[in-house]
């Protein structure tokens, strides 16, 4: 029994599809008004055991609501993954909006803490499970433009390694994977651009996905294959692990050809 976050679209869509598709009952999380129902209702044609709950990650109550939505429908919670996060501005940091900030720390960082805060007893009373975070490149390294963001995801990847510590011992794996460059537009981005700026932004991700190890930017899938490992009992002595999938651009610097 899975709970996906942020899985209307995106690397959540594709891991709620995946877990699916191995046959967990998943719970699709999301804002009301993206295409949640639209995620559950495919998980459904295909077979599985699928619901839509709408919920806003940095919200205390909604979250509860969520982890008892999820277990009053399916009796138990197995999995969570914490995927839900957005970008901020592109800005340097003395131009961020204090707002911006808070926001992006609300669903990035306070998001997968209410989360979890709300699923351990579930999990601890299932006898363990697994919580996998999505975090990002972008916690490991400093980026231009993104300091809410670098320190969100940073923050995720060492409460990855606390929450490891902490309830290891109750059954309970804790992973985070961190996404490179994936072929998604987080928070709808790119599609609020007119069709010109869309086509500029989408290249400029692409020319420098090509200057990586792999040379390419990943599909949504690639990250959720890793995430649905790491949930599984293949991973079974994998916690406080952080994993990336970034087609090699953590590995070197990143030379301007």
């Amino acid at each position: 029994m899975v709970v996906v976050t942020g899985a209307a679209s995106g690397i959540g869509r594709a891991t709620a599809l995946a877990a699916g598709a191995a046959g967990a009952y998943v719970v699709v999380a999301d804002l009301p008004q993206t295409d949640g129902e639209s995620t559950a209702a495919n998980l459904r044609d295909a077979g599985a055991e699928a619901i839509f709950v709408p919920c806003d990650v940095s919200d205390a109550v909604q979250v509860q609501a969520l982890m008892q939505a999820t277990a009053e429908r399916f009796g138990r919670l197995d999995v969570l993954v914490n995927n839900a996060g957005i970008s901020g501005q592109g800005v340097r940091l003395h131009e961020v909006e204090p707002d911006d900030w808070e926001q992006v720390m609300g669903v990035n960082l306070r998001g997968p803490f209410l989360c979890a805060k709300y699923a351990l007893p579930y999990l601890m009373a299932a006898g363990g499970g697994a919580i996998v975070n999505v975090a990002s490149t972008y916690g490991l390294i400093g980026a231009p433009l993104s300091a809410a963001y670098c320190a969100s995801k940073g923050g995720l990847i060492n409460l990855t390694r606390q929450l490891a510590v902490d309830y290891g011992r109750d059954g309970i794996r804790v992973n985070a994977v961190c996404p490179g460059y994936i072929d998604t537009d987080m928070g709808g981005h790119r599609s609020r651009l007119d069709p010109v700026a869309r086509e500029a932004a989408q290249a400029r991700r692409e020319a420098n996905a090509a200057r990586q190890p792999l040379g390419r930017q990943a599909q949504p899938e690639e990250v959720a294959r890793v995430v649905v490992f790491l949930a599984s009992q293949e991973a079974s002595f994998m916690t406080g692990s952080v994993v990336t999938v970034d087609g090699g651009c953590t590995t070197t610097f990143n030379y301007a050809l």
